[in-house]
């Protein structure tokens, strides 16, 4: 469509008057000979046709580490790469023990995850900063999941069994039939949570391979670290347990913050002494350690790893103090050596996890791929989401088969291995080599290990998190919306129930979104007085109206939602509602024509009155719109700037042209300009330029691609231009 000749052309006695020519344009024609067939059949050769190279770039693609490997330098970064993987897998070891609890598993599988997880992102990742690996807030929806599949499985809670490591075989043929009665607690809680990762896994990597990356740019900073605050705050309450030394059942449905503390109340009487006594200590430890290392970051090579130490001298002092024995304090146990061997999930529990999951996948995908990007900015690289898809997925479903439960990159393993010279994901596989020695050699060392003292080291690790509260006044000042959105998802995530609070989450931020484009007012624009540039006479002095013609504004997209509002604040802003004007007039006429019938026509002086009667009629006709109490002016012409709307659909057309057509009964024309491609598309389908013709050619001068254009034609069509009428 030429939007040149068909909105633009001037008229002959513009050009004589000297009026400035209109921008002129001719649109590209689009490509509308091809056929769907045609169609279809390029994009399945563009996308299927595989030719080596094609293939060579697909497989470079999908395994990064084949392109950044043969350009290793290995004298500039090897040391970097040994030493911050060598610091990460030291810390990895005392935290894949500690989330094992959050996940409701004993220790061995949370070295396991941390192990896999590791090596699977470093071949198929494309950061080469993020650590990926057991992560808190995922660490918490699992252990959710898997304490409702025991419970409907008929396994006793950890109050009611004999004791943590061995639990008594209670499964009577309800849930996974498929296990048989060979399997245990232990054995039923780590099949739950491998199927849930694989199932999450899969989800991911569909995701991928639609090309649904996108998704990430839903969930919004606030958004994110709103639900991992209010997770945090659930992770918290449910590690006290441990730290008290109580055996109390893990709550499930919604308010498990409230129910948590209330059976913490009912039981704290029976508080274990040696273990209450343990939790303190390793927290005054720890907590000043941890703000030594994060106070002196810049001037220490490497964060000093007192988490191993504390673990280390705790270890030694419950085996030579007998606290298991003595005191009854829970230890974490039998850790063996070495890898059992694979085995497939319970499909038959897979419909159980599949809304769980689901979540899972979503959250894991959105931290892994925001971090990712996060370091990819800062040292001066790019990230393929897509592919972050692909690595994060199969970093689920292959260790599930390994017994090894979800995993996503982690902020705080993140910090430290970028700060400890990371170059690249061989310091990942350098955490791996360090977890294979745990693995295979020192991780029956563990067995004393206290079950406070994990939990005290998951406590200490929520700092960052719960940091944020101290953030809300200055989050506020910067934007109320997003920390709306961050106080609701939060609140949702820790009062109400962890998944739902993300999903809470979004939709507030959807709602905030349509909010505000139920919020924006048409303005009033005025010409700057040394150039031909518009903008909102509220907000600047010394701006211009022209005589005759009003320039207004609407930032925001007009579509179903808010296309009565755009109405409603158009006709307040110009000062007159030609749908009211219509009906008054109708109702003046039709009250007329009634006395008129009364008072019969025979009489002279009801002929004059009549005729008194139809020139107040008349008189209407002309429209007087009062903008403001103390001025008032005559309006021809009216221009809508449509530069800041983003699209149209159906009803955001049909509200344009019943502005038009309101207007021009009353005799105001209206114009539009600055319109952008996709608009004039929508518009040029929906049908709103007229189908009137005039001389053989069609009258659309309407749209202007400058408000210069539009109030330049709109005054030749009119009365001679006057002065300009100044608001200061």
């Amino acid at each position: 469509m030429n939007h040149g000749n068909d909105c633009y052309g001037a008229t002959e006695e513009g050009a004589e008057s000297g009026q400035q020519q209109p921008l002129i344009l001719e649109r590209v024609p689009k490509d509308a000979g091809k056929s769907w067939q045609t169609v279809a059949s390029h994009r399945l050769k563009k996308h299927c046709l595989c030719t080596p190279a094609e293939a060579k770039s697909r497989i470079l693609g999908f395994f990064p580490i084949l392109k950044w490997l043969p350009h290793y330098r290995l004298r500039d970064w090897l040391l970097g790469d040994a030493m911050s993987g060598l610091i990460v897998g030291t810390l990895l070891v005392p935290q894949s023990i500690a989330y094992s609890l959050l996940a409701s598993q004993d220790p061995i599988y949370g070295l396991y995850t941390s192990f896999f997880s590791s090596i699977i992102y470093a071949l198929l990742g494309t950061s080469r900063h993020i650590s990926v690996g057991i992560f808190g807030v995922l660490c918490l929806l699992v252990g959710q999941v898997v304490d409702r599949e025991l419970a409907l499985a008929g396994f006793l809670t950890e109050s009611s069994s004999v004791g943590s490591d061995n639990s008594t075989v209670l499964f009577a043929g309800q849930g996974n039939g498929s296990l048989g009665l060979e399997c245990d607690r232990s054995c039923y809680a780590i099949t739950v949570a491998a199927t849930l990762t694989f199932t999450a896994g899969v989800y991911q990597v569909l995701m991928g391979l639609f090309q649904v990356g996108f998704i990430s740019v839903y969930l919004s900073d606030s958004l994110l670290s709103g639900f991992a605050t209010g997770a945090s705050l659930t992770i918290l309450t449910s590690q006290i347990k441990y730290l008290l030394g109580l055996k109390i059942p893990r709550p499930q449905g919604w308010f498990t913050l409230f129910k948590t503390w209330s059976s913490l109340l009912i039981n704290l009487a029976d508080t274990n002494i040696c273990d209450l006594v343990t939790s303190l200590v390793c927290l005054l430890i720890l907590i000043p350690t941890k703000e030594f290392n994060e106070r002196f970051k810049a001037k220490l090579k490497a964060p000093i790893p007192f988490e191993l130490f504390v673990v280390i001298i705790a270890t030694l002092a419950s085996h030579f103090g007998h606290f298991n024995t003595e005191y009854g304090s829970g230890v974490a146990g039998d850790i063996p050596t070495g890898f059992l061997p694979p085995r497939l999930p319970a499909w038959s529990l897979i419909p159980n996890v599949a809304v769980d999951a689901f979540s899972i996948a979503i959250v894991g995908f959105a931290i892994t791929v925001s971090l990712s990007e996060l370091f990819a900015k800062k040292h001066g690289y790019t990230v393929d989401a897509n592919q972050e898809m692909y690595a994060i997925g199969f970093c689920n479903i292959l260790p599930s088969f390994f017994l090894c439960f979800s995993t996503s990159a982690a902020l705080t393993k993140t910090l430290v291995k970028e700060s400890t010279g990371c170059h690249t994901q061989m310091s990942g596989l350098v955490s791996a080599v360090v977890l294979l020695l745990v693995l295979l050699v020192i991780s029956p060392l563990f067995y004393s290990l206290q079950k406070c003292v994990l939990a005290a080291i998951i406590v200490v690790n929520l700092r960052g998190a719960l940091r944020k509260f101290t953030d809300i006044p200055r989050m506020w000042r910067v934007s109320r919306v997003d920390t709306s959105i961050w106080l609701i998802t939060m609140a949702s995530s820790a009062m109400v129930n962890t998944e739902l609070g993300l999903l809470v989450g979004v939709l507030v931020s959807v709602f905030c979104i349509l909010g505000r484009t139920q919020q924006v007012q048409v303005l009033e624009l005025g010409r700057a007085t040394t150039r031909e540039h518009y903008e909102d006479l509220l907000s600047y002095h010394g701006l211009e109206t022209h005589p005759g013609l009003a320039v207004f504004r609407y930032e925001a997209p007009i579509y179903y939602a808010n296309q009565s509002l755009f109405k409603k604040s158009l006709y307040k802003c110009v000062g007159l509602d030609p749908v009211k004007e219509k009906s008054m007039r109708i109702k003046f006429k039709k009250k007329s024509k009634q006395q008129k019938e009364v008072t019969g026509c025979s009489n002279m002086n009801s002929d004059k009155e009549d005729a008194h009667k139809e020139e107040e009629i008349e008189a209407t006709a002309n429209v007087t719109l009062m903008l403001n109490e103390k001025a008032s002016r005559s309006l021809h012409s009216i221009v809508i700037d449509c530069s800041a709307v983003v699209f149209l659909d159906t009803a955001g057309v049909n509200a344009l042209k019943e502005v038009r057509r309101d207007y021009e009964e009353l005799g105001v024309r209206v114009v539009l300009a600055h319109c952008n491609i996709s608009v004039l598309d929508i518009l040029d389908r929906g049908g709103y330029y007229p189908d009137k013709k005039q001389g053989g050619t069609v009258d659309n001068k309407m749209i202007f691609f400058t408000i210069a254009d539009a109030v330049h034609y709109t005054q030749s069509l009119s009365a001679p231009n006057g002065d300009c009428d100044t608001k200061q």
